[in-house]
Parts: structure tokens; sequence; C-alpha cells
């Protein structure tokens, strides 16, 4: 799955010059969101079974844990983080080396109802040396990420409710091939060269991009629902 994409910003006045950084956000973004939908169509999935909320697929259950990270290391996947050593701090525990799962911040809820059944909030961790700033917390062997922009396909479920793709992967599983010899080229040309009248800067990012599983055995994706409604 290949994407090229040309986003262009004209600014007139030097004050407003700032947005034109946004541009390599929104680069980047875009680049998130092409290799998320290409993801959620192209990986293995697994229907969660282990909640308890009697949709098809349920909502995440402590075993749907245990099954995915089981099914990596049977498939011999390679572990993004290495574990945390347990320390003599209040209210933490020791976290084991895991894989990365990207959720929907939509199931924040259902994560926080698993306290207690194995899941660690990302503030207990020993250390938040390596926690990264979008993780919530870690369930055995898979420590979780959340994100809006995660895949989700409303209404699609055996009742009718919101199905989530949670997807759980290890290091080998995706690669990003840079196209043509570069995956940005951040234009810019200053208002002596971008006007008639040297009036209008411009700053442009344009890339081209392709996205590989490179080993299918060592991602999935992780379907479920909700425990509960969203009250949005």
């Amino acid at each position: 799955m290949c994407g090229v994409t040309i986003r262009i910003l004209q600014d007139q006045e030097g004050v407003l010059a700032w947005v034109s950084e946004r541009l390599a956000v929104a680069m980047r973004q875009a680049e998130d969101l092409i290799l998320r939908d290409y993801i959620v169509s192209a990986a293995s999935q697994l229907n969660a079974g282990g909640g308890n909320n009697g949709d098809n697929p349920t909502n995440l259950g402590a075993t749907d844990f245990s099954l995915v990270a089981t099914t990596l290391d049977t498939n011999n996947a390679y572990k993004f983080m290495s574990g945390i050593e347990g320390m003599d701090r209040f209210g933490t525990g020791p976290v084991r080396s895991a894989y990365f799962m990207l959720s929907s911040t939509e199931l924040q809820s259902d994560f926080d109802g698993l306290v207690g059944y194995g899941f660690l909030n990302q503030w207990n961790y020993p250390t938040n040396a390596s926690a990264l700033p979008s993780e919530f917390g870690s369930m055995f062997n898979i420590r979780v990420l959340t994100s809006s922009e995660a895949p989700v396909a409303r209404g699609t479920s055996a009742k009718g409710n919101d199905v989530y793709y949670n997807t759980v992967l290890g290091k080998q599983a995706i690669t990003h091939i840079n196209q043509d010899g570069y995956s940005m080229n951040l234009i810019y040309r200053d208002p002596y060269y971008s006007g008639m009248l040297a009036q209008n800067a411009t700053l442009a990012v344009k890339f081209a991009q392709a996205q590989a599983i490179t080993q299918d055995t060592a991602i999935r994706n992780l379907l479920s629902t909700r425990l509960s409604n969203l009250g949005v």
C-alpha cells in the first residue's frame, strides 16, 4: 500500500509563520493513518472471548491478553521492551518484558476495570523512565498504548456495538519503506522567491511511502467491544 501526500500553506505575515510548522506534524500523522489502515486490512485477527458482555467479540478480558501474548511468543516474535524490576515504592509492581498494543482511548475505562486482574496502570510502574507518553499501562506481557486515532468499526459486532481493533505486535512485524529515496521533503521558499511582490513565504511537505508486514506471525489485531457504553 502506497501513499503520496502534498500539503502547502502560505502565510501573509511573519506572525503567522509558526502555523507552517504544524505541517511537519500533519505529515507524520498522515503517515500513521496510512499505516494504521494498512494493518487493519492485512494483519491476522483474533476475536476477544474472555469478556463478560455477551457480545461477539466480547470486551477485553485477562485471558485475551494472555492468549495473544502466548500466540506471539509461540511464533517467536521479538518483544519491544525489557521488563522493569520491582522497587521498594508504595503501590508499584514489576513490569514484564512486553509487546506493544495500540488501542482506542475509548477503551481506557475498560482497562481501569481490569485493575486487580493483572492490569497495572502506567503510574504504578516502579519507574516511568521507559514509559511512552501515550502508554496507559501493562497487562501481563503487553504494554498498552492508547490513541484517539486507533481504528474502530462502528456498529459491527453481533449485537450492533462498536468493534475495536487492538493491534498487538512484535519488533519484526512491520516496516516502513521509503520511496524514491526520501521519506519526507520539507520545502521552504522565502518571500523573495515565492511571490511576485515578495510578500508570501511558502512552506510545504511532500512524502511518498509504502508499508509492508514483514512477518505476519508477529502481529495480531485483537478485536473487542466495550464493557459499557461510551458516555460522550
